[in-house]
């Protein structure tokens, strides 16, 4: 299930489905540590009136599920005729504290004035598996807490007037039959059972009277921290007028931050500049404030496959910051940096991929090929990280930064890319791709390494290390030298790469987007044969599917849908290709294919990572934030 709206603080970032449900809950780390089990149950809210009860959820209401377009708050609107009523939620994680808060409009659409009961289930898994947590109503505080061990979670809800829910029920959920205290309030009464443990759920209410066509206001907050009396400090902060502060607080937050790229921002088309904007609030969210970036929290990819996309990795992050540098954020790129130089490997390589706490992440890379040993890694991230980070001395001319990242860094990295090439070939050993599923020596891999070799050659001369500077330009040279290689005479395209044993060839032939990105964007060999691999891939995949757009490359199985065509179209290829119509003054082509992109988005702006080329629906993780940053990056070339 794709995420509309992701919200966040580089702390606490909270994900809502497309019903407007909490769905994911990731604590204290962005990406790493969901304290929910939204594989089983969402966070349900729910409405009785008139002796009859729905949950949000339910087929009967009309949704729209949305946030702001200055700021990450949430804003979604929920309709059921039926019952005549209507739901306004503004939601919103603090800025400066770890607290998730919905205020609710309720509207009594009837003619008559009415009680109207509102629900909100919490089911929290702090523990593995959820079976040693705890869960209770706290009576001072007249509160919910769910804690374990060194986390605890607090439960509030209030009228605007400061009137607190009435009812609550905790209990077990998953277990001994059980399905949860949600189920308990579906004839509008909770049992106001107090504790209980293991894998456990709770729920509160609050009851208004509301006259007819008229609306009154609920606030609902869930703070997260490591004691109890944290949770009670922000609990306090946030009673009363406190709630309507914080969110004054959080959305002069989001101003302050966008004002960083409004001059930027203000030279962007008018038509394109909210998608731009939300696009960077997406991005935002994925940020972690200890340097991480994350490819996307949307969970319900575990539900398809064997793990997450709620990792680090050094390629995603790298392009993901690329727009960020462009609209004048430094901070988070500064960041990044660091984050890669405390996980950079001892022989100057980044490992496939990282969480956001800097441990390695799950792989499917083995470290043998035959009966070869080899480094389970994808060069390109190496390399593309070194690049970026000569972007960013580009536009911030940060002289320090840069002298802080050239030991820690650019140096184990360069010297690594600049040791780690065939001398049958003079190009680079083989790794991964950047698609992760084939090891090789690919076109875009070398194209990236030969670029980046040659920054790192300039950031040296920078620093006044000629020595340095030498062998990294000589490297750079050799590969860049050799490029001709991947070229098929025949075909008159890029190959996808080869792959050498014992001075035996692999050809790889495959007609791959990244294979023309990588010599278009990093200038790796001539033009002439850069074009001619354009004009293939406009030929072979382009536009060849009902929905349009492009798909990474010839015969693509990963998520195919039936008909497969030649494989489901990204954003992220669809979009490169459309920055080179950009760059060389095909605005027109530019423009339809960022037109292209919106039009495959969510209306919250939410951009998945693929989409169905029978119906352009939305395929794999929703938002993938690398599909945004190339949104980002192509609307910026019409512009330049």
């Amino acid at each position: 299930m794709a995420k509309p709206v992701v919200l966040g603080n580089n702390g606490l970032t909270v994900a809502l489905n497309e019903y407007g449900l909490v769905h994911d809950f990731y604590y204290p780390y962005v990406g790493l540590e969901n304290l929910t089990s939204a594989r089983k149950n969402p966070h349900y809210v729910g409405i009785w009136i008139d002796e009859k009860f729905s949950w949000i959820s339910d087929d009967s209401w009309e949704r729209d599920i949305n946030f702001r377009d200055d700021a990450l708050v949430g804003y979604s609107t929920m309709t059921n005729s039926q019952l005549q009523i209507k739901l306004v939620f503004e939601d919103f994680v603090d800025a400066n504290n770890n607290i998730f808060a919905r205020k609710v409009e309720i509207s009594n659409l009837a003619d008559h004035t009415r009680e109207i009961r509102i629900f909100f289930h919490q089911f929290f898994q702090l523990s593995s598996q959820g079976r040693s947590d705890t869960a209770l109503y706290e009576p001072d505080g007249h509160y919910i807490l769910d804690y374990k061990g060194r986390c605890s979670i607090l439960a509030y809800a209030e009228e605007k007037d400061g009137l607190p829910f009435d009812q609550y029920a905790v209990g077990n959920t998953g277990i001994e039959g059980k399905e949860g205290t949600f189920k308990d309030a579906e004839d509008g009464e909770l049992s106001n059972s107090a504790v209980e443990h293991s894998s456990v759920d709770s729920t509160i209410r609050c009851k208004l009277i509301i006259d007819p066509n008229k609306t009154k206001t609920v606030h609902y907050w869930l703070a997260v921290s490591d004691s109890q009396t944290r949770l009670e400090a922000m609990h306090s902060l946030m009673l009363g007028a406190g709630f309507e502060n914080r969110l004054k607080a959080t959305y002069r937050h989001w101003h302050d931050w966008l004002l960083i790229s409004s001059d930027k921002l203000n030279q962007v088309n008018p038509k394109y500049r909210i998608v731009l904007q939300k696009s960077m609030l997406i991005i935002k969210s994925h940020i972690d404030i200890h340097g991480g970036i994350i490819a996307s929290c949307d969970s319900s990819i575990y539900n398809y496959g064997r793990d997450y996309y709620s990792y680090v990795w050094p390629r995603d992050g790298a392009y993901v910051l690329w727009p960020l540098i462009k609209m004048g954020h430094s901070k988070e790129a500064k960041a990044f940096f660091r984050f890669c130089s405390n996980i950079i490997h001892v022989e100057g390589y980044l490992m496939h991929k990282y969480q956001p706490d800097k441990a390695v992440g799950s792989t499917w890379h083995p470290l043998v090929h035959g009966r070869r040993k080899e480094l389970a890694i994808q060069e390109d991230e190496t390399a593309v990280v070194i690049f970026m980070l000569s972007e960013y001395l580009k536009y911030f001319d940060d002289g320090y930064f840069a002298e802080e990242m050239y030991d820690s860094l650019v140096r184990p990295a360069a010297d690594f890319m600049s040791r780690f090439i065939d001398a049958e070939t003079n190009l680079p050993h083989a790794s991964y791709d950047l698609w992760e599923e084939k090891f090789l020596t690919s076109t875009y891999t070398a194209a990236v390494t030969a670029k980046a070799l040659q920054v790192a050659s300039e950031m040296a001369i920078n620093q006044g290390i000629q020595v340095d500077a030498d062998k990294w330009h000589l490297a750079s040279e050799r590969i860049k030298n050799n490029s001709y290689k991947f070229f098929d005479k025949k075909r008159k395209t890029y190959i996808k790469g080869y792959l050498m044993v014992n001075n035996e060839y692999t050809i790889d032939k495959t007609l791959d987007v990244s294979s023309f990105y990588g010599t278009y964007k990093y200038n790796y060999g001539p033009e002439d044969k850069m074009l001619a691999t354009l004009k293939l891939l406009e030929e072979k995949l382009l536009d060849k599917s009902p929905s349009g757009g492009s798909p990474r490359y010839e015969y693509d199985r990963y998520f195919k849908s039936d008909p497969a065509y030649l494989g489901n179209p990204w954003y992220v290829t669809t979009l490169w290709l459309a920055q080179y119509y950009a760059r060389n003054s095909q605005l027109d082509k530019a423009f339809k294919y960022i037109d292209w992109a919106i039009g495959g988005s969510m209306s919250s702006g939410s951009m998945s990572e693929q989409l169905n080329p029978s119906d352009k629906s939305i395929v794999g993780v929703t938002p993938l934030i690398w599909s945004h940053a190339e949104l980002i990056n192509t609307i910026l070339e019409t512009n330049s």
